[in-house]
């Protein structure tokens, strides 16, 4: 029988995780405030407020759910409201029913790390970033793993990928990360958080056992100054800024990946040079061919 998936918050990542799933043989609906960036695609769409307790209780059964929500704004009403409170009201819905899914998946943040040292950090590394975004996504992670329903944590680095190009902007700009101290970044473009999200899915409806956590980064974590100093060279701008204090009080960190490639996962954009060479063209910001 054919599964079904449901999205919740099927934005930018929904949209092109639900496509993978559709041709994968998926009923795929997805649920967001405003569903008109939905037409067309091929996914059931589900109007949903998470502070509509009806609308909750309306929603489908399903096999699978992806809890793939954005935060509107970066404060911390907006986090709790969007992760820890919206994460937990699923979790009741889902728990009450006779039909439970067979796995949920969260989509979290390599914010919960408080490293700042370029420390290697991998599922077993301490997670205990002081901000507000950290903190709650946290709570959240800590009350999935605490439900009776079957569910894995996700934990993505920094998202890029078509209409996600600051850095990008940035460099044009003339404005460079610093070299010292390196200050490591990590990243992962997004029809590869697409692509991870789909490989569990599928993984688990193999018969696979899932870890409960995977921590979801490209293959090559990289001070970002070489990142900005290398789209410079393709992007023929000579830098003649530097970025200075709000960057040096972002984390720095080297994210290891080691787990999510053993269980079979394959980049279709493996480190920046590829993932960042695909939005360039694509945005239409190289000029000439590399």
């Amino acid at each position: 029988m054919k599964k079904t998936t449901l999205i919740l918050g099927c934005g930018d990542i929904g949209l092109v995780l639900g496509r993978e799933l559709i041709a994968a043989g998926h009923r795929v609906i997805g649920a967001r405030r405003n569903v008109a960036a939905l037409e067309g695609s091929g996914i059931e769409p589900l109007p949903l407020d998470l502070g509509d307790a009806a609308a909750l209780a309306a929603l489908p059964d399903a096999d699978f759910v992806v809890y793939v929500l954005s935060a509107d704004r970066f404060d911390e009403a907006a986090y709790r409201a969007a992760y820890p409170d919206g994460l937990k009201a699923v979790l009741r819905t889902f728990e009450a029913r006779d039909k439970t899914p067979e796995r949920l998946l969260f989509v979290s943040s390599t914010s919960v790390y408080g490293q700042k040292e370029g420390e290697r950090v991998d599922e077993a590394s301490p997670a205990e970033a002081s901000s507000f975004s950290g903190v709650l996504m946290r709570e959240a992670e800590q009350a999935l793993w605490e439900s009776p329903l079957p569910g894995s944590v996700v934990r993505f680095a920094g998202i890029y990928g078509p209409g996600r190009d600051r850095l990008i902007h940035q460099v044009l700009e003339g404005r460079i990360a610093p070299t010292a101290p390196p200050m490591y970044s990590n990243r992962i473009h997004r029809d590869d958080c697409a692509g991870v999200l789909a490989h569990l899915i599928g993984q688990s409806e193999a018969g696979a056992a899932l870890e409960p956590l995977y921590l979801a980064c490209d293959c090559e974590p990289a001070p970002l100054y070489e990142v900005m100093r290398w789209m410079a060279g393709q992007l023929k701008v000579q830098p003649t800024e530097v970025i200075q204090a709000p960057l040096r009080k972002r984390a720095s960190k080297r994210c290891d990946n080691a787990r999510l490639l053993a269980s079979g996962y394959r980049f279709r954009y493996p480190d920046y040079r590829a993932g960042y060479l695909q939005v360039m063209k694509a945005g239409g910001f190289l000029t000439e061919p590399v």
